[in-house]
């Protein structure tokens, strides 16, 4: 089986999940060992290719693979005794579609309105900038938190375990240290644009006539998945010129949201992070294993 061109992951409590041939998690266990286990991560098919429309179905495709990671991780770490049930999976999923709806979509109108802007156009940007905010605060406020913080350091170790493997290096701890712990496909930066993607289509939905304010609420919501599609074909048009000067301009501020959401992780997480890489690219690997973290040397 060939070796996929780009790979990707995601930090979770004490460990980090990455998606190569295979989806794979590795969690490091409260007896000191690392806990690996292959995930079900069928592709939906079609649907994840139409332009557009992929966004929004790769996003929630991504947030289910990843509860299922963060799951185990809870499980294999200690903090929790049990993994979640699919009906609490489901659960969750539905709270956090309500939350994103009502915080990001919603919240920005309403401190909006009382500026009283009648033009569409700055009134999505108003709205867009409260947007950002919102988001920002948020992900800043949660940073403080000691075991956010650790997660963010798992997720720059997910970092340079992918540009180690994206710069054709062997994985090892020596070769995956000098990189930055940034990088243009991260989920923060796609955060980020979708509330420059939000200003783009609520002011065209304002302009054709949705305008009143239960207009504006309700477009907010039903429009979503159309703005999460557009931040991510533009996500996927940034990284595709990262090299080039507007390439890197378009990525900028992406990337410096996500000095928020990455920190410098030590050796062992790293090490974590490219096990995890590993057994996602071994086309053999299949079903869980346990093995000793310092016996494998990287």
């Amino acid at each position: 089986m060939d070796k996929p061109k780009f790979v990707g992951g995601q930090a979770v409590i004490e460990g980090i999940m990455m998606k190569g041939i295979h989806t794979v998690v590795a969690v490091k266990t409260k007896e000191g060992k690392i806990a690996i286990k292959k995930l079900k991560d069928k592709s939906w098919g079609f649907i994840e290719k139409i332009p557009l429309i992929r966004g929004f179905f790769v996003l929630l495709h991504a947030m289910i693979t990843g509860m299922t990671a963060l799951s185990y991780s809870a499980k294999m770490s200690g903090e929790e005794d049990e993994e979640i049930t699919n009906k609490d999976m489901v659960f969750a999923i539905l709270i956090a579609v309500v939350v994103a709806a009502g915080g990001f979509g919603v919240l920005p109108v309403l401190i909006a309105k009382p500026f009283n802007i009648q033009s569409e156009f700055w009134f999505a940007v108003l709205e867009g900038v409260v947007r950002a905010v919102l988001v920002v605060g948020y992900i800043y406020v949660i940073s403080l938190m000691k075991d956010i913080k650790r997660v963010f350091e798992y997720h720059g170790a997910e970092h340079k375990s992918v540009y180690t493997y994206e710069n054709n290096k062997d994985l090892t701890v020596k070769n995956a240290k000098p990189y930055t712990t940034l990088h243009p496909r991260c989920g923060t930066s796609f955060i980020l644009l979708t509330v420059f993607a939000s200003i783009v289509v609520f002011s065209i939905s304002g302009g054709l006539g949705w305008s009143s304010m239960w207009e504006k609420i309700i477009s907010r919501v039903v429009l979503l998945p159309l703005v999460a599609g557009l931040a991510y074909e533009f996500q996927r048009f940034t990284a595709k010129i990262i090299n080039t000067k507007i390439g890197r301009a378009l990525a900028f501020p992406g990337l410096m949201m996500q000095k928020i959401t990455t920190k410098e992780p030590d050796e062992e997480q790293l090490k974590i992070g490219l096990i995890s890489l590993k057994y996602a690219l071994d086309e053999n690997f299949d079903g869980e294993v346990q093995i000793n973290l310092e016996e494998q040397t990287l």
